[in-house]
């Protein structure tokens, strides 16, 4: 017989389902990796899982010519980088900075609720490897 004082036994958390788009890029990401003197470099984090992304882009005539990324996390936030720089490469720098989570959501066939931040972290590091190539470029 178990103590009715006692707690109930907390639930198991219900596991994560993600479409075959976001396997695809965890089992193959894209343009993982560092580019070697970069246009700019950006990174986020989520504070909360302690996951990180880090965005190098190189630039070329107001295009991104080039674009890497290196994350520290789980399957989410690898998927969400790793189609990030698919929807950013080629595009003019004004285009890449207005991509938004939904986005990424959209491309990935969506992320479990809990997960969409990694959307959203993706995103401020490519804007802050914009700013930091606007930056440089102005040096």
């Amino acid at each position: 017989m178990t103590d009715p004082a006692s707690p109930a036994p907390a639930e198991p958390h219900a596991r994560d389902t993600y479409s075959d788009r976001v396997l695809e890029h965890l089992a193959r990401p894209r343009n993982v990796g560092t580019l070697a003197g970069p246009s700019g470099t950006g990174a986020d984090a989520n504070p909360s899982c302690g996951d990180r992304t880090t965005i190098t882009v190189r630039i070329s005539g107001g295009h991104i010519a080039e674009l890497r990324f290196r994350t520290f996390g789980c399957t989410a936030a690898i998927a969400s980088a790793s189609v990030l720089t698919e929807l950013a490469a080629g595009l003019s720098v004004e285009a890449a900075a207005r991509l938004e989570p939904a986005d990424i959501l959209n491309a990935l066939g969506g992320l479990p609720a809990r997960k969409e931040a990694c959307a959203l972290m993706a995103i401020g590091a490519l804007r802050g490897a914009l700013v930091d190539a606007r930056v440089r470029a102005t040096a």
